[in-house]
């Protein structure tokens, strides 16, 4: 009786883990949201269609023009940080929610989640996983995996991360912004080949001039010179 029970409860957990891989409406719908609102604050920070509209931004939102970027600033972390929780609970559920689960492309919406967080270096080996298994692009593994490295004072390895530090002008006494730069990357003559590999379809120069700014090979001794306080 006992061994009959046992099969019963392994069958049961089996079709259990089956069943998340089928696709989910609902979680896809949950996470399309979470999306938009990850990406809803950020369009209005960075996006120049957005931006050219302060006044009336301003006064839609229902604060001063010159409080509208401060505002939105906080409005998109205690955005990132509600939605983590969800993120939080919803992974441990599931696992990671890929293609095969909520489609694409809604699969790349945890993942986005945890880029704009502090827990990438816990969730990393997960994103690993999935994007080994087909569940999301292994390019977004690449730009993950970049972003931890630079937080960690490491060289990235596909060239997707830009920096830019500010520092007080001792003549002036304001805050001034540096030239942007791209982090410090482990082999860069070698950079394309692995990021064809991973899947971009842009070169590192390319992605450089995205982000506005004009490459050049930087090490990690000059970073650890650049006036940062």
């Amino acid at each position: 009786m006992k061994v009959v029970v046992l099969v019963l409860l392994l069958l049961s957990a089996a079709g259990s883990v089956r069943a998340q891989t089928k696709p989910n409406p609902a979680l896809k719908r949950e996470l399309d949201s979470l999306y938009a609102a990850d990406q809803r604050w950020r369009l209005l920070l960075f996006d120049r269609r957005l931006s050219r509209r302060p006044d009336s931004l301003a006064a839609a939102l229902g604060v001063p023009k010159d409080q509208l970027q401060p505002y939105a600033i906080r409005r998109m972390l205690q955005t990132d940080s509600s939605n983590l929780v969800r993120v939080r609970a919803i992974v441990k559920q599931y696992g990671y929610p890929g293609k095969s689960l909520v489609g694409e492309p809604t699969n790349e919406t945890v993942w986005n989640v945890v880029q704009h967080s502090d827990a990438i270096s816990q969730y990393l080996p997960l994103i690993k996983k999935a994007a080994a298994k087909g569940e999301l692009p292994f390019r977004l593994y690449a730009q993950m995996l970049d972003r931890q490295l630079m937080r960690a004072g490491k060289p990235q390895r596909y060239g997707t991360q830009g920096m830019s530090y500010s520092h007080t002008n001792p003549a002036t006494g304001r805050r001034e912004a540096q030239p942007p730069f791209i982090w410090p990357i482990k082999d860069p003559a070698g950079v394309n080949a692995r990021r064809r590999q991973a899947g971009f379809t842009t070169t590192l120069e390319q992605n450089a001039a995205i982000l506005g700014i004009a490459y050049r090979v930087v090490t990690l001794p000059e970073v650890a010179q650049m006036p940062k306080d």
